[in-house]
């Protein structure tokens, strides 16, 4: 084989080497473009998680919100509770001095 001969035989294996690869490029960018209705849908869905994840917290906030309004009635409730319950006691106390008080009075007089 002489120099001019290999020199041409390796610039025809590069060249095919070169359009082999060229195609090969051309080929996976051809299978794995992107389609626009593609794009479309991920902007689609992705507007639509913004919206729920905005949602949702609205959602925790207003939880927020009203769990701190029920823990402030509840609290009130027992209070007020609390104060029925004193207030009912210390009638009953009243009540049993006066019944007691009555029939000292009854025993007395009789």
């Amino acid at each position: 084989m002489s120099r001019t001969e290999f020199i041409m035989s390796t610039a025809v294996i590069l060249f095919v080497a070169f359009t082999m690869g060229w195609f090969a490029n051309w080929l996976v960018h051809r299978l794995s473009r992107v389609r626009q209705s593609d794009v479309a849908d991920l902007d689609r869905m992705s507007q639509e998680l913004h919206e729920a994840e905005e949602t949702r917290d609205q959602a925790i906030t207003y939880l927020q919100q009203r769990e701190a309004e029920l823990s402030n009635q509840l609290t009130q409730t027992e209070a007020e509770l609390n104060a029925a319950m004193d207030g009912l006691r210390h009638a009953r106390q009243e009540a049993e001095e006066l019944r007691a008080y009555v029939e000292q009075q009854q025993a007395q007089s009789s």
